[in-house]
């Protein structure tokens, strides 16, 4: 068994139909093997009845999601509006962080974080958390991510170290979009080098590297395996994040693209010629709660 993983992960799984479909469908390639459920998501239902039973192998892990959508926890002033909306950025989430006098926020931010877990503990077995727009690598949110993962029995916490790579691909790179993403990485870099004692300090595991984030919008086959290649060690980890829909009308976006890494079978043939296993979080873990 190779010592070298590569993890293909679906974020916003539960979403929407279309994410839920193309977690379906890319499943069965044999390249995605872990998705990551929003608990709020209009589609979580849907993931429920109709994706998951279907996907037996399928790692399934914890889309925290305090950006979009309502929270599942009313009352929440610091972190919506009065109808129960999101209506914080990642820069105001990081500023209500840093004001350690004000404890209200982090409470706040508990009760729904631990609503969003329990709610999806009660329906699959958990292999890991991440967040929607990172917003667990702000420091304070990350050590309390940590520490309801490890109450919870969850193993596996995302981190965000991107190695910079570089496709060739010259209209990636004139894209507004590419330095942007550079200054996302950097920073996301930062909060990963702060948050590797807090992995260490709750006993839990993470991956080594991150793809997905320099290519924001942008990620396709070729951003994968120029990811992969970038990463030169023996022992290794690496996940790439997606943004997958497969919309039943035929529409072609960023996010179909993102689809079509699942069905790539040359790509598949790339990453194990690099030596890669592709395969999930999927392990023996701590007892999780049961919710059901």
């Amino acid at each position: 068994m190779s010592e070298k993983k590569f993890i293909l992960n679906a974020d916003d799984f539960g979403m929407s139909l279309a994410f839920n479909r193309a977690v379906l469908e890319g499943y069965s390639s044999g390249i995605l093997k872990s998705a990551s459920l929003v608990a709020n998501g209009e589609a979580f239902e849907d993931a429920l009845q109709r994706v998951i039973p279907a996907c037996p192998d399928l790692g399934v892990g914890v889309h925290l999601n305090i950006i979009e959508g309502k929270s599942l926890v009313k009352g929440l002033d610091t972190l919506t509006d009065e109808e129960g909306n999101f209506n914080n950025s990642f820069g105001s989430l990081l500023l209500k962080s840093l004001n350690t006098k004000e404890n209200t926020f982090m409470e706040q931010l508990e009760k729904e974080f631990r609503a969003q877990i329990e709610d999806i503990l009660a329906v699959a077995y958990v292999t890991h958390i991440d967040s929607h727009v990172h917003t667990h690598s702000i420091p304070r949110i990350f050590n309390l991510v940590c520490k309801l993962a490890k109450e919870y029995g969850i193993n596996q916490v995302r981190t965000q170290f991107e190695k910079p790579y570089i496709i060739p691909d010259v209209f990636a790179h004139i894209n507004f979009k590419y330095p942007v993403n550079l200054i996302k990485v950097a920073l996301l870099n930062v909060f990963t080098l702060i948050n590797e004692s807090t992995v260490q300090k709750y006993g839990l595991k993470t991956n080594d590297y991150l793809i997905g984030v320099a290519y924001t919008s942008m990620m396709n086959s070729l951003s994968v395996a120029y990811g992969l290649k970038a990463i030169k060690y023996d022992k290794v980890t690496v996940e790439a994040l997606i943004h997958p829909c497969r919309y039943d009308d035929g529409t072609i976006d960023n996010h179909f693209t993102e689809f079509q890494i699942t069905r790539n079978t040359k790509l598949k043939e790339k990453i194990e010629s690099l030596g890669f296993e592709i395969t999930n979080y999927l392990e023996k873990a701590p007892a999780q709660a049961d919710f059901r």
